[in-house]
C-alpha cells in the first residue's frame, strides 16, 4: 500500500538541564510534554539530535520500518469486541539501540496512541505524524548497545491498508462477525505498533481478551485461556523470530482441533464457522510437512497448524507456524504456504525486490509435490507451458520487478525459472543447494543476489548469464537456458 510522505519536515532540539531534583527536557513550543522522570535515566553524556531513522530502507517501501534500533520481541495484550470493532492495545517492545538515540520511531497505522514509555518511564514527547509513524522521544537519551523497553497504550478501530495493486491487507472483519489480521507486505501495524520490516525479525507474544463465546487463533504455541467477568483472555507464544506481516490474530467462534506431528510438535488447526471443507485437506498436513522436510530440510518452527476463514478473501497467507487459508484453498494451497515456512519465514527476504525467494520455491514446492506423490512429468509441463506462454508472460521479472509488481511474475515463471535452474545445474546440486540455503539462513534473512551466488558456489559453474535470462530479464531466454539439460528436444 502506499506509503504517504511526512506531512512536513521534523526537527526536534532536546536539551538536558541537569537540575537537583531531577531532568528537565525542553521541547518546541507546540510538542506534546509528557511527565518527566525525577530522577537521572544515564550517567552518559547527553546525546543531541540523534534521530532514528522513519525507514529501514527497502527501495519499494522507503518508510516502512525504522533505524536505530533492534527488536528482539513483542509482547502484544488486546482487548476486541466484535460487537463494537473497538480495540484497546498495550504492547511492550524489547529491543537494542544500535546507534546512541535522542528519539526513534515505531510504525503504526489509524489507531491513536494514549501513552508511551521508555524504560518503564513516560516519554519525554510522543507524536503521530504522517499515516504510520510513531515518533518517541525517551526521557533520556538511548545509548548506542542499551537494551530497553518502549511499552504503547493504544485504541480505536482497526482498519485495512488499501493498495490499488497489492488489495487489502490488515485487520479485516469477517463475515462471521468476527476479525482477522493478515497481508502483505503490511499487516501487523494495523493492530500494534512495530518496526514494520521484515529486516527486524523478534519473537512474538499474545494476549487477547475476548467476550466470552469468541475465541482467539495466533502464531506459534497456546498456552491457555482463563475466562472472568464475561470475557476470556487468550495466550500464544511464538518464541523464534519472525517477520511483522507473518504475525496473526483471528477472533471467531472457531472448532479447534489439536493433534501432534510424529515427532510431537503441537499442531492447532481452527476452522471458522462454514469452513470445515478445509479439514479433507489439512488433514494432510503431517503427509505434507514430512514430504517438504525431505527437500528442504528438518521443519524450522516449534508449531504447526492452520486458520481456515469461510471468508473468500484474494489471497491465502503463510502467517508463521500457522498459515491462514481463504475459503477457497486447496491442497495446493496448503503445500504453497507450508512451504513457505522454510522460504520466507524461517529464511526471510532482505528487501521485497528478493519475494521470489519466497514466492517462487513455494509455487514449485506445488510442482514438486504433483510429481512425488501424482506422478506428473514436470518436463512434460514444463515444455507444454513454455510453448503456450504468451509475449506478456515473459515480460514480467522475477527479480527487481518494481514496486507493485512483486506477485506478477513468481507464481508461474518463477516455477519454470526453478524447474529451469534444476536442469541446469543437475538434481543433486539443485536438491544439496536449497538444503545448504535454509539452514544457513534459518531465522534470518537473505537476498536474491546471495542465492544466485550460493547456487554457483555449490554448482561450481558461472551461472551469471542463465539467472540474467530467467530472473533479471523481461524476454523469453534464449534456447541455451531455456532447455538447458534434458529439458532439450
Amino acid at each position: 500500500m502506499a506509503i504517504s510522505p511526512k506531512a512536513r519536515p521534523y526537527l526536534l532540539v532536546l536539551v538536558l538541564v541537569l537540575v537537583a531534583t531531577g531532568i528537565v527536557v525542553a521541547t518546541l513550543p507546540g510538542e506534546k510534554q509528557q511527565a518527566r522522570p525525577t530522577t537521572a535515566e544515564s550517567t552518559a553524556p547527553p546525546v543531541v539530535d540523534a534521530e532514528g531513522g522513519d525507514g529501514a530502507g527497502d527501495e519499494y517501501y522507503p518508510q516502512d520500518g525504522n533505524t536505530g534500533y533492534d527488536v528482539s520481541g513483542y509482547d502484544v495484550s488486546i482487548t476486541y469486541d466484535p460487537a463494537t470493532r473497538q480495540l484497546e492495545g498495550v504492547t511492550k517492545i524489547t529491543a537494542k539501540a544500535t546507534a546512541d538515540l535522542s528519539r526513534f520511531n515505531l510504525d503504526l497505522y489509524a489507531l491513536k496512541v494514549t501513552a508511551v514509555d521508555v524504560r518503564e518511564k513516560p516519554a519525554a514527547t510522543y507524536l503521530q505524524e504522517g499515516d504510520h509513524e510513531l515518533v518517541v522521544t525517551p526521557a533520556a537519551p538511548l545509548v548506542n548497545g542499551e537494551e530497553f523497553t518502549t511499552t504503547v497504550r493504544y485504541g480505536g478501530e482497526p482498519t485495512v491498508f488499501q493498495d490499488r495493486a497489492l488489495g487489502r491487507s490488515g485487520w479485516q472483519i469477517s463475515s462471521s462477525g468476527g476479525a482477522f489480521a493478515a497481508g502483505e507486505p503490511h499487516s501487523a501495524t494495523t493492530w500494534f505498533p512495530a518496526n514494520d520490516t521484515p529486516r527486524d525479525k523478534a519473537s512474538f507474544s499474545l494476549t487477547a481478551r475476548v467476550p466470552e463465546g469468541w475465541s482467539v487463533i495466533s502464531n506459534g504455541v497456546e498456552e491457555g485461556a482463563t475466562t472472568a467477568d464475561g470475557w476470556t483472555s487468550f495466550r500464544w507464544v511464538a518464541e523464534q523470530p519472525m517477520a511483522t506481516y507473518l504475525t496473526t490474530i483471528a477472533i471467531d467462534k472457531w472448532t479447534v482441533e489439536r493433534s501432534t506431528l510424529p515427532d510431537g510438535t503441537p499442531v492447532v488447526d481452527a476452522y471458522a464457522p462454514g469452513a470445515q471443507d478445509g479439514r479433507r485437506h489439512q488433514e494432510r498436513l503431517p503427509e505434507v510437512l514430512a514430504f517438504l522436510s525431505e527437500k528442504f530440510g528438518p521443519y524450522p518452527f516449534r508449531s504447526a497448524g492452520g486458520i481456515f476463514l469461510a471468508d473468500n478473501i484474494g489471497f491465502s497467507l503463510e502467517t508463521q507456524t500457522r498459515p491462514i487459508y481463504a475459503g477457497w484453498a486447496d491442497l495446493d494451497t496448503v503445500v504453497h504456504e507450508n512451504a513457505h515456512q522454510w522460504f520466507g519465514n524461517s529464511v526471510s527476504l532482505e528487501n521485497w525486490a528478493d519475494i521470489c525467494l519466497n514466492e517462487c520455491f513455494a509455487s514449485y514446492a506445488q510442482w514438486l509435490w504433483d510429481e512425488a506423490k501424482e506422478g506428473v512429468d514436470l518436463d512434460d509441463r514444463y515444455r507444454a507451458e513454455v510453448e503456450g506462454a504468451r509475449d506478456s508472460f515473459w515480460r514480467r521479472k522475477l527479480y527487481d520487478m518494481g514496486r507493485g509488481n512483486e506477485f506478477k511474475g513468481v507464481y508461474d515463471k518463477g516455477q519454470l525459472a526453478l524447474h529451469a535452474l534444476r536442469h541446469r545445474v543437475g538434481d543433486d546440486v539443485f536438491n544439496r543447494a536449497i538444503k545448504d540455503w535454509t539452514t544457513a539462513n534459518r531465522d534470518g534473512n537473505a537476498s536474491w543476489p546471495e542465492f544466485e551466488a550460493h547456487v554457483e558456489q555449490a554448482s561450481g559453474q558461472d551461472l551469471d548469464a542463465f539467472f540474467a535470462a530467467w530472473f533479471r530479464g523481461d524476454e523469453i531466454p534464449e534456447d541455451e537456458h531455456l532447455y538447458p539439460g534434458s529439458l532439450r528436444r
